[in-house]
């Protein structure tokens, strides 16, 4: 018989939040926090968004996305969430880079990287500081129009192996270009200069369930498989929404959904004003990912030599496009060791490059699923530079692509990294055009990654919050 995923759901909340994305969660978890009945509504079966992990035959589990955040989540997750979460979060000491213009290794932290660009690249310490200390003390609010090439030219002028150790781990944590506004790089690459990089220890299913387990205990009702088809509005304000056919009355709305996606699609253009929707259509999406899951068989180890990330590449320079290219060239490697999940002695790598939608979803099936095989074949054989005789230790071989991605998050064109700068301004509009109706996700670069995420549920239950408070009708 079919399940009732809506079973004893009340008929009105305080807040419903659509998308139980990282965002989401704790915008729904701020919000019970604060005495608000909090309803949120996941398609999937899963919490978690593309902070997510499947398992496979052999006991297998694999991280989609658990590569690596800033020290500012210890905080978050201590304030917002529970210490028990804050406390497994740990460091990554051993980030590598390998190009034909330079390979080391680093703690990935302002100490270190002025060590390097001093010593080995061969920079001006004042130099050096005058740039840390530019890209630290950027904000919003700040000129928009420089863009982060033009930042590079004005303090590492012709020096583009500076540009691509400071710009290319950048761009695989976010998905930003050289032609993106200066400060959306600046914002994420001091935030991962501050202290390194960190990772929560014990995997995604053990932190997602930890989060779920918390959200109960504060009273926040959680349905899966549970797809929102309509947000209601009535005369400029959110009454309600449909899901599975089902009509709920809510006080506030919060879409932890594709931004676009919310505004064209759940509600519809009709409600909004049209220079707002003009703006909203002209929002850039962020582009995707493809990524091959490598299981070693249980015993079968990695010399933790290799590194925690590694950043690997043949091509001979820093190019957007060329990271983005089906002709990989490019890759990055997380190296799940023993210590990543303590109870389970296995070791799992993934390797990540950034993707266009297009270059995968417009192949016939046939060709798609030879171009996934190339994919496997073709990764193998890069990361047998670092493991030897790799294909002889492993388990199981899989691949994703941004249409892997399309379908399980339902992001539009599998958007690894929301939208572009211009997302930010207007998803922060939302509540102008309509009252009661928010958005929190990975919008404006600087807003995405995990502590991005998770800071803006933050800042949108503030704010949904006060509008309840001082809400009239």
């Amino acid at each position: 018989m079919t399940r009732d995923f809506l079973k004893n759901a009340r008929d009105r909340y305080d807040v419903i939040v659509i998308g139980a994305g990282l965002a989401g969660m704790t915008a729904a978890n701020t919000l019970a926090r604060a005495g608000r009945s909090v309803l949120l509504l996941e398609q999937h079966f899963k919490l978690g968004g593309l902070a997510t992990w499947f398992r496979r035959p052999g006991g297998h589990i694999f991280d989609v996305s658990l590569h690596g955040f800033p020290a500012g989540m210890i905080k978050s997750c201590r304030r917002y969430w529970s210490r028990e979460i804050a406390d497994r979060i740990v460091q990554l000491k051993n980030i590598r880079f390998d190009n034909p213009m330079f390979s080391l290794s680093t703690t990935f932290d302002r100490d270190d990287f002025t060590r390097l660009l001093t010593d080995r690249f061969g920079i001006a310490p004042d130099v050096v500081g005058r740039f840390f200390d530019a890209a630290r003390d950027m904000n919003f609010y700040d000129d928009q129009a420089t863009t982060t090439r033009e930042l590079f030219d004005r303090f590492f002028p012709g020096r583009e192996d500076v540009v691509r150790l400071l710009m290319e781990p950048i761009t695989y944590a976010n998905g930003s270009t050289l032609e993106d506004p200066a400060l959306t790089y600046g914002i994420v690459f001091s935030n991962f200069m501050s202290k390194g990089v960190f990772t929560f220890q014990g995997g995604t299913d053990r932190l997602i369930a930890a989060m779920r387990d918390e959200m109960i205990r504060n009273g926040v009702d959680v349905r899966i498989r549970a797809e929102v088809e309509r947000i209601h509005v009535r005369g400029r304000r959110v009454e309600a929404v449909t899901v599975d056919g089902r009509t709920i009355g809510a006080g506030a709305v919060v879409s932890n959904a594709n931004l676009k996606s919310t505004i064209l699609n759940l509600i519809g253009s009709e409600h909004f004003d049209s220079d707002f929707v003009d703006e909203a259509r002209a929002v850039r999406l962020n582009n995707s990912s493809t990524q091959v899951y490598m299981a070693l068989r249980p015993g079968q180890l990695i010399d933790e030599s290799c590194g925690d990330l590694l950043f690997s590449s043949t091509a001979p320079a820093f190019r957007t496009e060329w990271l983005l290219s089906r002709d990989v060239t490019s890759r990055t490697y997380s190296f799940y060791y023993p210590k990543t999940r303590p109870e389970r002695n296995r070791c799992l790598i993934v390797a990540s490059t950034n993707a266009n939608y297009a270059d995968w979803a417009d192949l016939p099936r046939e060709d798609y699923a030879r171009a996934k095989a190339d994919l496997a074949r073709s990764t193998l054989e890069c990361v047998e530079k670092y493991v030897p005789e790799i294909r002889g230790k492993l388990d199981h071989v899989e691949v994703s692509t941004p249409v892997t991605f399309r379908r399980y998050t339902r992001h539009l064109d599998g958007a690894s990294f929301g939208t572009k700068f211009e997302g930010l301004a207007v998803s922060r509009a939302l509540p102008e055009q309509v009252a009661g109706l928010y958005h929190a996700g990975s919008v404006g670069i600087i807003m995405s990654g995990w502590l991005g995420a998770v800071n803006y549920g933050v800042i949108v239950s503030n704010d949904v919050d006060a509008f309840l408070m001082n809400d009239k009708s």
